[in-house]
């Protein structure tokens, strides 16, 4: 059995998501952990009920962003885990954080990565009159959102789409994307040599599997 962590800082949803595929389609994998550097969040109680360790850290307890990553570091490798994943983890990562669990760390985006790293992604994809926008699974490296994409979802932009319409979009689009993503990556099937993403040995593009 494959021990995931997830990290994260809001709702949850993908939480969720990995969570119900970790009870039906993902046989071989649980969630043991979830932790959160945001007090009170509802995705703690989502790893609760999963019966997971579900804890709030506190940054302002630690001196630094290093000393805090170190704190977690020691939290998470309790669960010896196999795949620690961000999901709505807001928090910028330190290099010695990357590091350790580089290989073994992936998060999603809201974008088509490379396009638009960083935040507001909604709002620009809408500020630029884009016909698409979309979502990104890539592997954590030190250089922010641009480790190796494993997977896209695209969505299309419509004329009357506000920041929270285009976000439920891709939203819906994440939950299917991501648990499918860990599957791979649980199955051994994933994995990252180098800065490349491989599935089952063939090295992705740059807008990863089925790019088109």
């Amino acid at each position: 059995m494959k021990n995931i962590v997830v990290l994260v800082s809001g709702n949850g949803t993908n939480l969720q998501a990995i969570i119900d595929a970790c009870e039906s389609t993902i046989s071989n994998a649980k969630v043991r952990a979830v932790f959160s550097n945001k007090a009170a969040v509802f995705a703690l109680e989502r790893g609760t009920r999963a019966g997971a360790e579900s804890a709030f850290l506190d940054p302002k307890l630690s001196e630094s962003r290093e000393a805090f990553d170190e704190e977690l570091m020691r939290r998470i490798d309790v669960h010896s885990p196999d795949l620690v994943v961000l999901a709505g983890y807001m928090r910028i990562l330190s290099g010695e954080f990357v590091r350790h669990y580089m290989g073994r760390m992936i998060n999603i985006h809201p974008s088509l990565l490379p396009k638009y790293p960083g935040l507001s992604t909604h709002q620009r994809a809408i500020d630029n009159c884009d016909e698409h926008h979309g979502t990104s699974v890539h592997f954590v490296t030190e250089k922010l959102d641009g480790g190796p994409v494993i997977l896209q979802a695209k969505v299309p932009v419509f004329d009357e789409d506000t920041v929270e319409t285009l976000e439920l979009r891709v939203q819906s689009q994440e939950h299917q994307i991501y648990p499918l993503v860990v599957k791979w990556f649980v199955e051994e099937r994933l994995k990252m040599e180098g800065n490349k993403a491989l599935l089952d040995g063939k090295e992705l593009g740059p807008q990863g599997y089925a790019e088109s």
